[in-house]
């Protein structure tokens, strides 16, 4: 009998390579840290093993699948995934619930002397896990929270804290109006796959508690689990205080400096033009938040910085549209929100001081 595993824990915390044999329009959809699609039939063949089993059945649909991966095509498909299992041993394969496609790509495996453990209920079973471990997780630890303006810091502290979760990282957003970043985000599902093993790695190491950065509900188009999101809400503030001038050098390092070079690096044959594009189109966005005074302003001094880059190849004058955009935009939004969760605030500091809040708490 070939092997089969449920031991979906210990995936997590040795975070073990995955071959996910689905086909690619199922693989795009949501998939697992650490998993390569190396499907056993493609999109088109998937496609068309449907139709069959919908219109003759089950047992029609997989004689048309050995007839559609056969010969060199079963060949080359054998191939790829000896090729992963040779440079990752201990690597297991999954299919949607552990049935049909996994079961054959492991015989095909095993009939060329290749052994490999699968995944028992496959792809469904293990994300259903994943989901029950974020939705139980804050039993097992007590949340903090770290709030502070625009440009303070807080992600470059939750890098220095052993037990902080980037939510911000594993969605790929700044988590404001200004931060998309040029690659896409993930999809809902891998974000909260992301998640939990984030989650399941940090409460195996024991941290009784855990930081998040001040989100809200949501990450740019990601959304946090309600279950998570809901603990987060009630938790203790702790709350980074930045001088405004070196939160518009944070600020504009990050929105101008980092972001311009990720277009050039990207590829664009004008990366100027399309980063100024795609901020005009998040300054757009806020008009009915900032009013049309400030909006018509705030413009000013982009169009204005962005003629004196072209002119002279500087970027200083988005410093003061930065600032402008931080006073006038983001700090009375932020002061607002923080205003409404005073009672939850249990420190303020810099990012020093805060860190030695932490080392004694």
């Amino acid at each position: 009998m070939l092997p089969l595993s449920d031991d979906f824990k210990s995936i997590v915390l040795n975070r073990t390579p995955l071959i996910d044999v689905r086909a690619p329009v199922e693989f795009s959809n949501g998939a697992f840290t650490n998993a390569v699609n190396l499907p056993l039939i493609n999109d088109e063949e998937r496609h068309l093993i449907g139709i069959c089993y919908k219109e003759e059945g089950n047992t029609e649909a997989v004689k048309l699948g050995h007839r559609l991966v056969g010969g060199t095509i079963r060949q080359e498909r054998i191939q790829a995934w000896t090729d992963f299992i040779s440079s990752h041993p201990d690597a297991l394969l999954y299919c949607f619930r552990g049935g049909q496609r996994s079961k054959i790509s492991q015989e095909w495996l095993s009939e060329t002397g290749t052994q490999i453990t699968r995944l028992k209920g496959g792809y469904k079973a293990f994300r259903n896990y994943l989901l029950e471990q974020i939705d139980a997780s804050p039993k097992h630890f007590s949340p903090i929270v770290l709030g502070g303006r625009t440009g303070s810091g807080k992600t470059i502290l939750l890098k220095k804290l052993h037990n902080a979760i980037d939510l911000e990282g594993l969605a790929n957003h700044r988590g404001s109006s200004f931060g998309r970043k040029i690659t896409a985000q993930p999809t809902q599902i891998n974000f909260e796959n992301a998640l939990a093993y984030e989650l399941i790695e940090k409460l195996e190491q024991g941290c009784p508690e855990l930081v998040f950065e001040d989100e809200g509900k949501n990450v740019g188009t990601i959304y946090i689990p309600k279950s998570l999101a809901a603990y987060l809400a009630q938790a203790p503030r702790v709350i980074l205080e930045t001088p405004t001038l070196q939160r518009v050098e944070t600020t504009f390092d990050e929105y101008v400096t980092q972001a311009q070079m990720m277009y050039t690096e990207a590829g664009y044959e004008a990366p100027l033009q399309a980063w100024s594009k795609d901020i005009r189109l998040a300054m757009e966005r806020i008009i009915k938040r900032i009013g049309s005074e400030r909006y018509a302003r705030v413009c000013a001094l982009f169009e204005d910085a962005v003629g004196e880059q072209k002119a002279t190849g500087s970027l200083e004058s988005y410093k003061e549209w930065v600032q402008y955009l931080l006073e006038e935009y983001y700090d009375p939004m932020y002061d607002y929100q923080i205003e409404k969760r005073a009672e939850q605030i249990v420190f303020r500091g810099s990012g020093e001081e805060i860190l030695d809040y932490f080392s004694k708490a």
